[in-house]
């Protein structure tokens, strides 16, 4: 049986909004830079980086 590994951070590729996954909460949260919180643009509808490329199954290529 396969492993899925989810992804960790993400990034919207339309306004650069960066996200990583609070396991804790069990959401995604925004990035924190320089104390600041990087929420990208406000009515993004958000194109996450997460695609073809990535492999969510542990052992497999």
């Amino acid at each position: 049986m396969s492993t899925v590994i989810p992804p960790t951070k993400r990034q919207c590729e339309r306004c650069g909004r960066n996200e990583v996954w609070d396991g804790e909460q069990s959401t995604w949260v925004a990035v924190r830079e320089d104390s600041q919180i990087e929420f990208g643009k406000p009515h993004c509808l958000h194109e996450w980086d997460i695609d073809g490329s990535y492999n969510p199954f542990e052992g497999h290529s």
